[in-house]
């Protein structure tokens, strides 16, 4: 395996990319289900299979163009379904909800930290080539994955997760001045993430509020890796 081939470029930030974005996904759907909406369940996505949660842009074009271009890559998945009147406390569900997808993804990143220990610990400080490198690449873009991901979807702002975290704490009147945005949730995505950044370099989003607690937390996962190597 060439770590310079497009191909093994591609596959080790793919791979990563469409387990955390579906696992990402499934834990809405099981908070809500547990908090007594079982919609994602009724429409079969809760389920492991990428083929219910791809996204044509946000899963496929967009991380495959970044990967080739060897940009930081990021995507999304369909939205799970949640009907918040279904849930028991629809206010404080709908928190929940949002919370248990970034939860799941630092979950997954703690997961990710232990196996890279373990494997370091194994080749016994030596790099491991073919498929242990592969493995390993691919868990350790697994954990960047994750924690990005995490950071991202917690941001206070439509359609993001943190959104929706900020919907449930505002006063009710406001909440529902708020929710309103939603409706542009994509078209605010693209001038937030795409077009703010191309006219002022300075309102890049992802690089100067995404970044830097990301890296900080990413470092304290590889710490933990280091500890357990």
């Amino acid at each position: 395996m060439n770590p310079e081939h497009i191909v093994y470029r591609t596959a080790v930030w793919i791979i990563p990319l469409v387990i955390a974005i579906v696992f990402h996904e499934v834990a809405h759907g099981w908070m809500a289900k547990w908090l007594g909406d079982p919609t994602a369940q009724e429409q079969r996505r809760l389920s492991f299979n990428p083929l219910r949660h791809v996204d044509p842009v946000g899963t496929v074009i967009l991380p495959l163009g970044l990967a080739i271009a060897g940009a930081p890559v990021f995507g999304w998945a369909k939205p799970v379904p949640v009907i918040a009147q279904r849930l028991r406390n629809p206010r404080w569900g709908m928190v929940a909800v949002a919370l248990a997808g970034p939860g799941m993804n630092f979950l997954l990143a703690t997961i990710a930290a232990v196996a890279i220990g373990a494997i370091a610990a194994s080749a016994g400080g030596t790099a491991p080539g073919g498929i242990g490198g592969f493995l390993l690449a691919n868990l350790v873009n697994f954990l960047l994955v994750n924690v990005f991901l995490a950071i991202f979807n917690l941001l206070p702002m439509p359609p993001f997760d943190g959104g929706h975290v900020v919907e449930g704490l505002l006063p009710r009147p406001l909440a529902a001045q708020y929710a309103k945005i939603g409706r542009f949730g994509f078209l605010l995505l693209i001038l937030v993430l795409v077009v703010l950044p191309m006219i002022f370099p300075r309102a890049d989003l992802v690089g100067r509020v995404v970044g830097p607690p990301a890296q900080a937390i990413v470092g304290w996962f590889l710490a933990l890796a280091q500890a357990i190597a």
